[in-house]
């Protein structure tokens, strides 16, 4: 009697995760219907793949969706949880059937990779040949980052502040605490952002295809961007164009995909007061500005590059490395050892919360100085009361325990992942690099393997599995995914 109970139990726990993964699959189908138009369009000859592909992927999303959609429903915060890390695995192994169907064919490890690396926005990649593969292919790739993309901001604004990880409960947009309420809220919030995210993206390729791309590479180019994803059509990335002023839009892109999305429509309201008073938002444009110049100054000094020609590849390339874009526009590995080490930080630090941007996030940076602060005010006047604060509001011994546990297992999960892929035979370099740029979801590490003239194709399918959990787990504010490992979860 109790081994049914427990079969009912689970049953009722992973039904609605199913009929919302199943929606979500259904989406992924009809998306898969662009590329397989872009293929018969322009002849490839595989013009089977995405449509086989897409019929896959809608039978079971139907299939999953159709025999839960009679229930009622409440999403419990445990179910969140596993929806959340479920959707992204579900989504990934579904987005690598055309890899693995198509011209390219993948084995089904270097397809996962690749789907991984593109739906968590990191933009590492196994492929190389780039500029000679098929349109369809091509523009897959770049769907698969926009969805990514479009999807953390949902989850960021919607998801994570309600399951509280890693201090994301400071973002809460309205109060509330029942689980059923989970759905609507996304279904609400994403008809908002997915507004504004397409009008970025639309702007962005108009831009760079009056600034000399074609059709094809200013659209793809315009997803990856926004979306902060770093996908090229060329094995030459953006240094491909060779263009001062492809780079200027695509940064201009990059940055405004690094800025928490609900304050655009708030401003372009006009609320403009509430972006240009965010705090988050003035460390995030200023740690980029100062970088950007400490950068440029290195290259015009150490390396005698022209004042100009520094100016521009230090712009691109930090605004690339922070944002966790990952384009590149030149081998920055060359750069000498003072870039390299800024570069590497940068990777850590990340964009804004809300946002496409990967990486810890600024505002944890922020939450960690004001408590830092705090504590030596504390030294020096024994009997005062400083209250560490973010946005001028005081922050909560909750969510301070909770960004202090956000730090420190995100920088065990970070050495593990170091340590395991040296233990793989990658070499110091490319091992932290690599476990950093999956962490932080940037995509070129560096070195001559994984770095921005390399690609990850070489290295062993067991570091590539590792190296996809990573971006999994990055991706998702690392608790989410973590706590699935917990005994104490499963229970009940």
């Amino acid at each position: 009697m109790s081994v049914n109970n427990n079969i009912d139990s689970t049953l009722d726990f992973f039904q609605p995760i199913m009929l919302i993964i199943g929606i979500l699959l259904i989406g992924l189908a009809v998306s898969m219907c662009v590329p397989a138009f872009v293929d018969i369009a322009t002849g490839t000859p595989d013009t089977w793949v995405f449509p086989i592909s897409a019929a896959a992927t809608f039978v079971i999303g139907g299939g999953m969706a159709l025999s839960t959609k009679s229930s009622h429903f409440k999403m419990s915060k445990r179910q969140t949880f596993a929806m959340a890390t479920l959707i992204w695995v579900v989504i990934t192994l579904f987005g690598s059937l055309p890899f693995v169907l198509g011209e390219l064919h993948m084995n089904f490890t270097d397809a996962f990779f690749e789907s991984m690396s593109g739906i968590t926005t990191t933009g590492s990649t196994v492929i190389t040949g780039l500029d000679g593969l098929s349109a369809g292919i091509l523009v897959w790739r770049a769907i698969l980052q926009w969805l990514g993309g479009l999807g953390i901001i949902v989850m960021s604004i919607s998801i994570l502040p309600l399951l509280r990880v890693g201090g994301m409960q400071i973002f809460n947009i309205e109060a509330f605490e029942t689980g059923n309420k989970v759905f609507p809220r996304m279904a609400h919030i994403s008809a908002g952002v997915t507004f504004i995210f397409v009008s970025l993206t639309l702007v962005c390729a108009f831009a760079l295809w009056l600034a000399g791309m074609t059709g094809l590479e200013a659209i793809t180019h315009a997803m990856t961007t926004i979306a902060t994803g770093g996908y090229s059509t060329s094995d030459g990335s953006v240094g491909h164009f060779d263009s001062a002023l492809i780079e200027a839009i695509i940064t201009v892109g990059m940055i405004v995909g690094g800025i928490p999305f609900m304050l655009i429509p708030v401003s372009l309201h006009g609320q403009v007061s509430k972006l240009l008073k965010d705090s988050q938002v003035h460390w995030y444009l200023g740690i980029l500005l100062f970088s950007m110049i400490a950068v440029a100054g290195w290259l015009f000094s150490s390396q005698g590059m022209e004042p100009l020609k520094a100016v521009r590849y230090s712009t691109f390339t930090v605004a690339s490395i922070m944002t966790g874009t990952g384009y590149a526009s030149t081998d920055y590995s060359l750069w000498g050892m003072f870039p390299v080490v800024a570069l590497f930080f940068l990777t850590l630090v990340g964009g804004c919360s809300g946002s496409t941007a990967c990486g810890i996030k600024v505002f944890r940076f922020q939450t960690l100085f004001s408590i830092v602060r705090a504590e030596f005010q504390k030294i020096v006047q024994p009997h005062g009361v400083f209250i560490p604060s973010y946005n001028h509001n005081p922050i909560s011994d909750e969510v301070i325990s909770s960004i202090l546990g956000f730090f420190a297992i995100f920088i065990f999960c970070f050495m593990a992942l170091t340590v395991a892929l040296g233990m793989l035979g990658l070499d110091f370099v490319t091992a932290i690099s690599s476990a950093a740029t999956a962490m932080s979801n940037v995509g070129p590490g560096f070195g001559p393997i994984v770095g921005p003239s390399g690609s990850f194709q070489n290295i062993p399918d067991a570091a590539k599995w590792l190296l996809s959990f990573g971006m999994l787990t990055g991706r998702l504010e690392v608790f989410t995914v973590m706590v699935l490992f917990t005994r104490h979860f499963w229970r009940n």
